[in-house]
């Protein structure tokens, strides 16, 4: 009784097993194990590669759906605004052409004071201005004279031969470099100075002429002026000359 009770168990067994095996298993019968109208999910790995796929041509979207009932192609209102060109810049204003500028010397003047009225004249002309002092050697006039014999009596004598030639108007210079000369006269004139020299060279003396000069201050005003047509200097300065000279 007991064989026979575990026989029929065994066989009840093997037939649930080979109920399972075919009708437990979905991909046997090609049935899906997921609901219908749900979309089978894919691992990334198992899908197959496929090339990106360009946007149609609207033209190619047109005639598409041109045969398809009632659908019509997008109006003009619906597609994008074309881009209108953004303004030009504008142009930058042409800079103004700069003034250019004449750089002078005036004098010289004989005095400070004459300097300064000059500069206080020119102060609403003038761009830039400076004013400066300078030595220069000026004539003071032309001397006439007979060399010395080097010695008090030498000059002396020399002194009376004049006087008998009727050679008037000199002296004996006492001291200094030219001591123990005679002096025939100093002129301002250079053509006095000469005619002197003649006078006495006639009467049998080697008059000689020579030029006096000494150190004296001059005076000068540097002025640098806008070339604009509404400086002018002349009318306010007067009595000085004008050069060139390096800008400042």
């Amino acid at each position: 009784m007991f064989l026979r009770l575990l026989f029929v168990l065994l066989i009840a067994l093997n037939i649930a097993v080979g109920a399972w095996l075919l009708l437990g298993q979905d991909d046997v019968h090609g049935r899906s194990a997921t609901d219908a109208g749900v979309p089978e999910l894919h691992l990334l790995s198992e899908r197959p590669a496929t090339p990106s796929s360009a946007p149609a041509p609207a033209s190619s979207a047109v005639s598409s759906v041109a045969g398809q009932g009632d659908v019509t192609p997008p109006s003009p209102a619906s597609t994008p605004a074309a881009v209108a060109p953004a303004p030009a810049p504008a142009q930058p204003a042409l800079p103004s052409r700069p003034n250019t500028y004449t750089c002078m010397a005036l004098g010289p003047f004989a005095t400070q004071t004459d300097m300064r009225n000059a500069r206080a004249a020119l102060t609403n002309q003038a761009a830039r201005m400076r004013s400066r002092q300078e030595q220069t050697t000026q004539t003071t006039g032309w001397w006439v004279y007979l060399p010395g014999g080097g010695t008090r009596d030498k000059a002396l004598e020399l002194g009376r031969r004049l006087a008998a030639a009727n050679v008037g108007e000199y002296f004996i210079v006492s001291s200094g470099d030219q001591s123990n000369t005679i002096s025939l006269g100093l002129f301002k004139d250079p053509a006095n100075a000469r005619r002197r020299r003649e006078q006495v060279a006639a009467a049998g003396f080697p008059a000689q002429m020579s030029e006096r000069t000494e150190s004296v201050p001059e005076y000068w005003l540097d002025v640098v002026i806008a070339d604009n047509g509404h400086a002018d200097w002349r009318n306010r300065v007067r009595g000085v000359g004008s050069h060139s000279t390096g800008c400042f």
